[in-house]
This record gives C-alpha cells, structure tokens and sequence, in this order.
C-alpha cells in the first residue's frame, strides 16, 4: 500500500513549522506570500479546467449527480452524525476539522488513476473531478458557513468575501484567460505542478505556525489522534460500499460504478487546504488535520480496491449465433426447379 511522498513532504513542513514557527513580521510576510499563492493556485485551476470537455460531460448528467450527491450531501451528514461522538472519540476541535473535510470537493487526479487502473469509465472520472471541484469553489464555502457557522475559526461575511477574492474571482480569471494562456498552462504541465505542490506547503506551514504560536497543538493527545483515525476509517468504508452499491441499485454499469466510486468517495487535499486557510485562520492547523489523514488513508484504500478491480474477468462480448447446417442448406437450396 504505498504512502503518498508528498504526504512526506507535509509531514515535513509541519515538523519545520513546529521547530521554527514564523513569528512577528516573518509571520505577517508568510501571511501575505501565503494569501497570493492561494489565489494563484486557483488562477491555475481555471486556466487548467477546459470548458468544452466540462460542457461535453453534461452528456453524462446521472453520474455527475450521483458523484456531487455523494460528495455535498451524503458526506455532510455523515459529518454531522458524527458530532454524537464528541467528546468520547473526538475533541471539538478535531470534529470541527472531521466536519469540514466532509464539506471538501472530491480530487481529480487520483480519482482519474484509480478509476484507469480498474478499468473504469476515465472520460467520466475526469468531469466528475472537475466538476465537483468547480461546484465546490462555491457550495463549500456556503456549507461552512452553514453548518460550522461561528464555531468554524471566527467564519463570517467577511470570510466570505475574503473566499470571493482569493478563491472565486482568481478561477474566475484563469477561465477567462484559458483562450490565451491554455496552451502555455498544458505545455508546461508538470513545472505548473511544483508551484501547486510548493503553494500548498507554504499554506500549511503558514497555518501550522499559527497553530503553534497560539498554543493550540496542546489540545490534541495521542488518544485523541487514534479515536480521530479510527473515525475517519469507518467514514471512509461507509462511503466506499454506499457510492458501490448505491450506483449498482441505479443501474449504473460496472466502469460507471467504478468512476462514481473512486470520485464519490474521496476529498481534495488540493482545494482543501487553501480554503481551509481562509475558513479557519489561526485554527487552521487543527481543521486540516483530518484532512491530511483522511487524504493519506484514501490513497491507500483505493490503491488497494483499484488493483483487485483491475483482475476482474473481462466481460466477453456478445457476438451473434452462428447459422446451423440445416439452417444454412434452407437457405442455400431454394425450392426444386420444376
């Protein structure tokens, strides 16, 4: 089962930011580059998302519907279902940081691997993933509000217009820009690629730092951080067999029911992150922490599930029945000539 090395990479940053915190003005600087990477890497996602194949996909209505369903409403509840586990299993913080990742938008990228290894429907799996990540740029933030209201770091109005400016309105410029920039964004890719990855580590360094200078990693013990694993296991099985089996009682096909699995189930690490920067502030490290967790338990879950899909027998193809002899020769011979 292998272990994301960007997870690593995380890992690495929180230790850096618990060793050597940012404080004062190296904080408020921190803060600033922090803030611009954000609205940079939404810029990206926008200049990245093709409008023409997100349109194309529409075509594909019921699974989109299933694939957000799964994302922006069974998730949620399951999230809300947990707050009877505070505070045996979690803290309150720590569920604050449980129920936004049920709020988070589903992934694309390993969505779209997982879904290609186990032969599944990968056109769909791609729209899916975008169009989930797309809606989640507005329903997230609107689900915040609604069901973590003030206890969510301090979220009011002026989050929101904070998550317009950093979050909405750079998408909004990378779509308005793709007719121009596009070919640039896609040739150079994987370059594009280092500057999300390294935008998202500053991000949780910055709110990492916060959290140790406000003091708040004291908050979370050992017992504390097993009860939060084991949570975000049967979470993560629940919404496995429900986006399986649901899309097999809609009669979706078995490379359909594949893509809504694999996009159903899962949450963006990716668009996380930056938002919960925004949501949280100086909570922000306790929030993605379930994040964080559940995005490395995921990985390894559906490496496992993808490769057994992937040995599934190939359906054979139906192929005609091949004429008789009898058959044949009543039709070959035709009434005796007189």
């Amino acid at each position: 089962m292998p272990i994301d090395p960007y997870i690593l990479l995380l890992l690495g940053t929180v230790g850096v930011a618990a060793l050597l915190p940012a404080r004062g003005d190296a904080a408020d600087v921190a803060s600033g580059t922090s803030t611009a990477a954000i609205a940079f890497l939404f810029f990206l996602y926008g200049a990245r998302l093709s409008t023409r194949e997100a349109l194309d996909g529409l075509k594909h209505w019921r699974l989109h519907v299933t694939v957000l369903a799964s994302t922006f409403v069974i998730f949620p509840l399951l999230g809300l279902a947990a707050r009877g586990l505070v505070p045996v299993f979690l803290t309150d913080p720590l569920y604050q940081g449980l129920l936004f990742l049920t709020l988070v938008p589903s992934t694309i990228q390993s969505s779209i691997a997982f879904t290609s290894i186990a032969r599944g429907n990968v056109p769909a799996a791609i729209c899916a993933g975008s169009f989930s990540s797309l809606v989640g740029i507005v329903v997230t933030p609107l689900l915040a509000a609604t069901l973590l209201g003030s206890t969510g770091g301090g979220f009011s109005a002026d989050s929101l217009v904070e998550i317009v400016l950093q979050l909405l309105v750079p998408f909004v410029a990378g779509q308005v820009l793709r007719r121009w920039i596009g070919g640039f964004v896609t040739r150079h890719k994987k370059t594009l690629g280092h500057v999300d990855r390294g935008s998202i580590l500053l991000v949780v360094y910055t709110a990492f730092s916060e959290g140790m200078v406000q003091g708040i990693w004291h908050q979370v013990s050992p017992v504390r951080l097993a009860g939060l694993l084991v949570v975000e296991a049967v979470l993560l099985a629940v919404m496995l067999a429900l986006t399986w089996y649901g899309a097999k009682a809609l009669r979706f096909g078995r490379e359909d029911r594949i893509a809504i699995q694999f996009a159903g189930s899962k949450k963006s690490l990716a668009a996380g992150l930056p938002m919960a920067s925004v949501l949280f502030g100086a909570h922000a490290s306790l929030a993605v922490l379930p994040l964080m967790l559940f995005h490395q338990m995921q990985l390894m879950v559906c490496a496992v599930i993808a490769k057994r899909r992937s040995r599934d027998p190939r359906p054979e193809p139906v192929t005609a029945p091949a004429p008789t002899a009898s058959s044949r020769t009543a039709v070959d011979t035709g009434p005796p000539s007189r």
